[in-house]
């Protein structure tokens, strides 16, 4: 008997990124205050983040299961860019990274009964000089409204991004190759792993 996986979230990337490495899963959503606290460095946020999301719902099943927690933050200079509530939101966030690197920190947090574990991703990534009228076009789109730095890589902006230093799958919201590793040290087997 596999041990049984919970993945701490209700985003559909991490989902198939998830199910693309082969795993057997269930999705329960942590409902969690994301505040970053003061002077608290992103990787520190995105590490207590996935931790607690992991841990929350560790809390509610028996000491078999593993439960994987994630967060993305997108980061410039030290501003963490959440999700923008608004087009001017959207402007300021993507005219901030227009022609310029930021990077992408992903945690990603394994609970299993008092075990615990986290790793942090981070990746850089070069954007394109974008201009007022390609921004406010993008927000049309639907696609910046529920995405950490008003972007989603995988999606219409993938043709902003000139480069990019690091893990692909860690910038759309999970690491592959960490999370393989990770869940391979809880004993979580894959498709790919069974015999």
């Amino acid at each position: 008997m596999s041990t049984t996986l919970i993945l701490a979230s209700q985003s559909p990337r991490r989902k198939e990124l998830l199910q693309q490495l082969g795993y057997d899963f269930v999705c329960v959503p942590a409902d969690l205050d994301e505040t970053v606290l003061a002077a608290e460095k992103p990787e520190q946020y995105v590490a207590r983040l996935a931790l607690a999301k992991a841990g929350v719902i560790a809390k509610q099943y028996a000491d078999d299961v593993v439960v994987l927690g994630s967060d993305t933050s997108v980061v410039f200079g030290q501003h963490i860019l959440g999700k923008p509530e608004s087009l001017a939101d959207c402007l300021t966030i993507l005219k901030m990274l227009s022609g310029h690197t930021h990077q992408v920190v992903t945690a990603i947090a394994a609970v299993k009964g008092e075990r615990l574990e986290v790793v942090v991703v981070s990746t850089e990534v070069d954007f394109k000089n974008l201009t007022e009228q390609e921004i406010k076009r993008y927000w049309q789109t639907g696609e910046p409204q529920d995405k950490a730095g008003a972007y989603g890589i995988q999606g219409i902006a993938g043709q902003f991004v000139k480069q990019i230093r690091g893990s692909y799958s860690a910038v759309v919201g999970l690491p592959l190759y960490e999370t393989a590793q990770l869940l391979s040290a809880f004993g979580v087997a894959s498709s790919m792993t069974q015999a």
